[in-house]
């Protein structure tokens, strides 16, 4: 039939551009625009076989073959199928795996049932070379296409070069109409405004009964070891003054320590729960932080489809747009806005449930993943700093809003 079919080899044409504006492979130094990359495939496609397109094939891997935010995006575009291989890390580099199989098994199938009279092969990969030949033998015409090399050279098997009938070079300029390199700044997010709070703070003084605790533990260590006592007298002159280690934090809670009511200026926000010296035990959250409702509770069946159909067209899965994204959500959906002025008295912490949502929320994008065998926890940051954003902007309005008369 008179039109053309698009197979793209996306390791191929992401690794290459890579290498030409960023000068390595990796797909992490690029950024891409997905939507003004295929319709410049398909335009110039359509101007160089002069056949209409029937569609484009989008060949990747994936992790358990499971599709990322690009991949979901890039499905829902007219004219685009995407097809996924698996990716694996081995001796530290990611590897595809099934993607040329699937590329040579659709090339020949396509060939077969004479969908196309052209077909135009964005790859590399000498392993395609026998489904080139039996869609020249079922009559189709094949163009390669190649990525400009970033040393001026080959990038493409010299047997696949050979056995094309068109080849093209997608050149720096049109590569740039849709990629650009990332710039290496250092900061994985803006970082969040300055908050007067956090200095108060730090600054609170340690409750006397910690004091006391920690005064009669080292009474205790002295009379096993004083040279025990001595690196613990250095340990605590190192430290700041009157800010409670978690040690301190520990002796609160022993048992038979006497309960104390903590003033309300001891309030210590370490990484975890266990730095609130201002909650006995392990008791819950206050009722009015622990009663905010979740995402969820707020939103309608209509809401999560439009969220969901949100997230895979525009949402581009950066950490710190994810958090923003989701803030914006639970901020529009809230009646009693109340909550938003308790929720920035907690800065910098969020709420449980809130916090779990955020992280699963943003587990959708592949975010929070394991990257060198270690969880992102820059990640964490930016998705969190995202939300915290957008928390502050209704919540500064409110409190400069004018009185009313």
């Amino acid at each position: 039939m008179d039109r053309c079919i698009v197979l793209v080899d996306a390791g191929y044409l992401l690794g290459a551009a890579a290498s030409l504006l960023a000068g390595e492979p990796s797909r992490s130094r690029i950024t891409v625009d997905h939507a003004a990359l295929i319709q410049a495939l398909r335009e110039r496609a359509e101007a160089e076989t002069e056949r209409p397109l029937l569609r484009i094939y989008w060949f990747d891997g994936a992790p358990d073959r499971v599709p990322q935010p690009e991949h979901r995006r890039l499905r829902v575009m007219p004219r685009v199928t995407v097809r996924l291989g698996a990716l694996t890390r081995s001796d530290g580099r990611w590897a595809q795996k099934g993607v040329d199989a699937a590329m040579h098994a659709e090339l020949t199938e396509l060939a077969r049932n004479r969908a196309c009279s052209d077909i135009v092969l964005v790859t590399g990969d000498g392993d395609l070379l026998p489904g080139m030949m039996a869609a020249k033998e079922h009559g189709v015409a094949v163009h390669l296409w190649a990525v400009q090399a970033a040393d001026g050279d080959y990038n493409q098997s010299e047997d696949l070069v050979a056995e094309a009938d068109e080849r093209r070079v997608l050149d720096r300029a049109w590569i740039t109409q849709a990629v650009r390199a990332k710039e290496l700044t250092g900061v994985c997010a803006p970082p969040p405004a300055p908050r007067p709070e956090i200095a108060a703070i730090l600054s609170a003084p340690l409750p006397d009964s910690a004091l006391t605790a920690a005064a009669e533990r080292t009474d205790e260590e002295a009379a096993r070891s004083p040279a025990a006592a001595e690196h613990g007298a250095q340990e605590r002159s190192a430290a700041p003054k009157g800010v409670p280690t978690p040690k301190d934090l520990a002796a609160l809670r022993a048992p038979g320590a006497q309960a104390v009511q903590h003033p309300a200026t001891a309030t210590l926000r370490w990484s975890s729960d266990k730095g609130w010296v201002d909650r006995p035990g392990a008791a819950a959250e206050p009722p009015e932080i622990a009663s905010m409702p979740t995402l969820a509770q707020l939103t309608t069946a209509e809401q999560r489809w439009a969220d969901r159909e949100e997230d895979i067209t525009t949402v581009g899965g950066d950490p710190y747009e994810v958090g923003q994204v989701f803030a914006r959500r639970w901020i529009s959906r809230l009646g009693d806005q109340n909550h938003v002025q308790r929720l920035s008295t907690m800065y910098p912490r969020i709420p449980h449930r809130i916090d779990g949502e955020l992280l699963r929320y943003a587990a959708r994008f592949g975010l929070l993943a394991h990257k060198d065998d270690q969880i992102d926890e820059h990640d964490r940051y930016a998705i969190r700093a995202g939300f915290w954003r957008e928390v502050d902007v209704p919540a500064a309005a409110e409190q400069h809003a004018p009185a009313a008369d």
